[in-house]
C-alpha cells in the first residue's frame, strides 16, 4: 500500500471524518496552518481498517502521521511535530506564559472529559440530538466553557489565545460536539466556536463528514430531533 504522499508530500492516515475527533484534530492543525500533505481515509470498524491499518500505525490507530520514514501516531505529537518540521507553522503563544497554560489546556483536552466524549461521541452530520448527560458530563461542560472564556478574556479572540495554535485544534471536535447535541456557548466562547465554523478548513471537513455513509451504530446516540 502507499504510505506516503505523491510528490513527496507528508500522509496523514485518518479514520471517518464524522465519527473521529482525533483524526480532525490532527487535519485540522495541518490545513489551518498551511502544511501540505495528503489524506488516507480508512473507515473505522470496516474490514478496509483492519486490513491497512497495520501498515501505517503501530498502534492500529488513527490518525497517523507519515514523513518519509518516520510515523508519528498521536494528535498531539504531530501538531508539535508540524510546528518544528515545516516552516511557517506557529504551533504555541509566543508568550511563555501563554505557551505554558495553553499546553496545560490542550493536554487537559488530550487526557481528560472522559464523561463527555463517552456521553456525547463526535457525531458531526447529526443535528438536534438529545441526550439525558450525568453529572459529570455536565461538569465537564462547564469546565470547557471556562477555559474558552478564561482563555478569550485574557487574549481577546479571536483564537484561544489570540492567534491560532494546537490548543484551537484541540477543543475543535468539543465545539462539533456541542453542534450536535444543542449545548449553548454564549459570549467570548460562543464567539470563539462561530469563529471556528467560518474557516475554510472546517467547512471542508464537515462538508465530507456529511457526504459519508458508513454508520457506526455505537457513536450514534440521542436519536433522530
Amino acid at each position: 500500500m502507499t504510505t506516503s504522499g505523491g510528490a513527496g508530500r507528508p500522509l496523514l492516515v485518518i479514520g471517518n471524518r464524522n465519527y473521529s475527533s482525533w483524526s480532525l484534530r490532527a487535519w485540522f492543525f495541518l490545513r489551518q496552518t498551511g502544511v501540505e500533505f495528503e489524506t488516507l481515509r480508512l473507515p473505522l470498524d470496516t474490514p478496509e481498517f483492519e486490513q491497512r491499518i497495520g501498515d501505517c500505525s503501530p498502534t492500529r490507530r488513527v490518525p497517523v502521521f507519515i514523513h518519509g520514514s518516520l510515523r508519528i501516531w498521536d494528535s498531539l505529537a504531530i501538531c508539535e511535530y508540524a510546528g518544528e518540521a515545516f516552516a511557517g507553522v506557529q504551533a504555541w503563544p509566543e508568550a511563555l506564559s501563554d505557551r505554558a497554560t495553553a499546553r496545560a489546556v490542550a493536554c487537559e483536552m488530550h487526557a481528560g472529559f472522559a464523561a463527555l466524549r463517552s456521553e456525547l461521541p463526535m457525531n458531526c452530520r447529526a443535528r438536534k440530538r438529545r441526550v439525558a448527560v450525568s453529572a459529570q458530563t455536565s461538569d465537564d461542560i462547564r469546565r470547557i466553557v471556562s477555559i474558552w472564556q478564561d482563555s478569550l478574556a485574557v487574549s481577546g479572540g479571536p483564537w484561544l489565545y489570540g492567534d491560532f495554535s494546537i490548543v484551537d485544534a484541540m477543543y475543535a471536535p468539543v465545539a462539533c460536539r456541542f453542534l450536535t447535541y444543542e449545548v449553548p456557548v454564549r459570549g467570548r466562547a460562543g464567539d470563539w466556536q462561530a469563529h471556528l465554523f467560518r474557516q475554510a478548513a472546517m467547512t471542508e471537513w464537515l462538508s465530507d463528514a456529511n457526504g459519508e455513509t458508513e454508520v457506526i451504530e455505537a457513536e450514534e446516540v440521542g436519536g433522530d430531533p
